[in-house]
């Protein structure tokens, strides 16, 4: 088969491929047109944050897979593929360690008051009682998707003394020792700290929005290392500064643009200025799963899953 790479990948993705028979080929987007006949004979494409619209899907008539070096699918038309034949493949095995323990140094650095401590001291202060933190131990943890990454999270809590409530809409069967099963209500209900695991789509868009912020039991801890499009912004600093929500870690942010290379200035600045200025808010740039061993293990991931369903080149 021959593949073409639109993003650059860990070198050992290649190397197995090759290994196996298949030819790959590194494209440059902004200096191959769509139309050039290299798109025409690929077989499969490789993709980590490229946009893989219809446009692009459209000028490669032989394909057969596409496949997302990470987890999330929003930036690949999956409806054109499922309509055309074409399979859709990701690595959400090989960056999950490096998600689950980015939640708890969210969690912790909220809890602890991480970076107001830090600054203080920086500027000469030692303010001990003002900084005052909470522990972990003793709290319930509700974590909204229980799949790769929740459950990824909920493994890294072992040994902080917590309880785990896992919700999924559409898994079941995951209940084992301290983590416990169970409907959305009682994740709202009883949680001191509330992590989502979502993927982005029609149904999770602003899944975390003013309703959402209304129905917790208690004032929350709120995490989001999914995607930011299922967090409705406003609300959430809404949530923050009416005292339902005690502080927020976020990995993404509904302003990013679909690359993943930034924030987009033009995407409601005002609210995007207050987000950034908020100071119970942290916030990192989309690297939740950016390390060094979750590089290697989404290309090991996605080699073997390619390989599975096309073995010889």
């Amino acid at each position: 088969m021959r593949i073409g790479f639109l993003d650059k990948a860990h070198p050992l993705l290649t190397e197995r491929l090759v290994r196996a028979g298949h030819e790959c080929l590194q494209l440059d987007p902004a200096n191959i047109p769509l139309d050039a006949l290299v798109y025409k004979a690929l077989n499969g494409l490789i993709v980590r944050s490229s946009l893989v619209g219809a446009d692009v899907l459209e000028m490669c008539p032989q394909l057969q897979f596409v496949a997302r070096v990470g987890s999330g699918l929003e930036n690949i038309d999956t409806a054109y593929c499922r309509k055309n034949g074409i399979r859709v493949l990701n690595s959400p095995e090989g960056n999950r360690d490096g998600v689950g323990e980015t939640c708890v140094m969210l969690l912790l650095a909220l809890m602890k008051l991480l970076v107001p401590a830090n600054a203080a001291v920086r500027a000469g202060a030692w303010p001990r009682e003002a900084m005052r933190g909470t522990d972990l131990r003793g709290k319930t943890v509700g974590i909204i998707g229980f799949g790769n990454m929740g459950s990824a999270f909920a493994e890294k809590l072992r040994g902080f003394g917590v309880s785990v409530l896992g919700h999924d809409k559409y898994r079941s069967g995951f209940a084992r020792a301290g983590i416990e099963e169970c409907s959305l209500e009682k994740v709202m209900r009883e949680s001191d700290v509330i992590s989502l695991h979502l993927p982005l789509g029609q149904e999770t868009r602003y899944y975390a929005d003013h309703d959402f912020f209304l129905r917790p039991g208690k004032p929350i801890w709120f995490l989001n290392t999914s995607r930011g499009g299922v967090v409705h912004t406003a609300s959430l600093l809404d949530a923050i500064d009416h005292g339902r929500v005690i502080a927020a870690g976020l990995d993404v942010l509904e302003f990013e643009t679909p690359q993943l290379t930034g924030l987009d200035p033009n995407n409601d600045p005002v609210t995007q200025q207050r987000l950034l200025h908020h100071d119970r808010v942290l916030i990192t740039p989309h690297i939740a799963g950016v390390t060094h061993e979750g590089k290697q293990k989404m290309a090991e991931v996605l080699a073997a899953k390619i390989l599975h369903f096309f073995p010889n080149g």
